[in-house]
């Protein structure tokens, strides 16, 4: 008999260690799940939140746009193109050895423009040729060097003519070596 009651007992504590053993599952079951569900939730208020910001940021760029645009006198749109052939100068240079190639798009503010033009294309190659040469390496190579002498090569090139002139220059091949 003693064996039948260590026997119940040793049953009693299996029965009592497997429904504790089931209810420690299921806890950690819901504390994952609600650890999910709250992961969720904030990635989702996360996402909404700044898709906000995200947009009010495009707005405010597109206004600055405008506004840019509604003050410069360049909103007209792209006028007439002139292009001009190819130009290969030599650059300042202490061992005389670099070079530029160059091909470019003169911006007509109107069409009126273009037969002065053909009629001085010689005068307006020696114009670029010699504000070109007269160039460093260092001079030309940023952004900023590119754009001080797109403006030289405007402003004296439209100092020659007179039934318009040049709004804008484009370099459609620039290479230095």
């Amino acid at each position: 008999m003693a064996e039948e009651e260590k026997e119940a007992a040793a049953e009693s504590e299996n029965d009592s260690k497997k429904e504790s053993g089931g209810s420690n599952v299921v806890l950690i079951l819901i504390v994952v799940l609600l650890v999910l569900v709250l992961a969720i939730g904030g990635v989702v208020a996360y996402l909404m939140l700044s898709g906000d910001e995200a947009e009010d940021a495009t707005a405010v760029k597109q206004e600055k746009v405008e506004k840019k645009r509604s003050h410069r006198s360049e909103d007209i749109g792209v006028g007439p193109m002139y292009p001009l052939d190819k130009f290969t100068v030599n650059l300042m240079s202490e061992n005389g050895r670099r070079f530029l190639v160059a091909k470019m798009n003169l911006e007509e503010d109107s069409e009126e423009l273009t037969p002065e033009l053909d009629k001085k294309t010689p005068l307006i190659r020696d114009i670029v040729i010699s504000i070109l040469s007269s160039k460093t390496v260092e001079e030309i190579t940023t952004a900023k060097g590119k754009e001080k002498l797109k403006e030289e090569i405007i402003a004296q090139i439209n100092r020659h003519l007179e039934d318009g002139e040049i709004r804008h220059i484009y370099f459609t091949e620039f290479v230095i070596q």
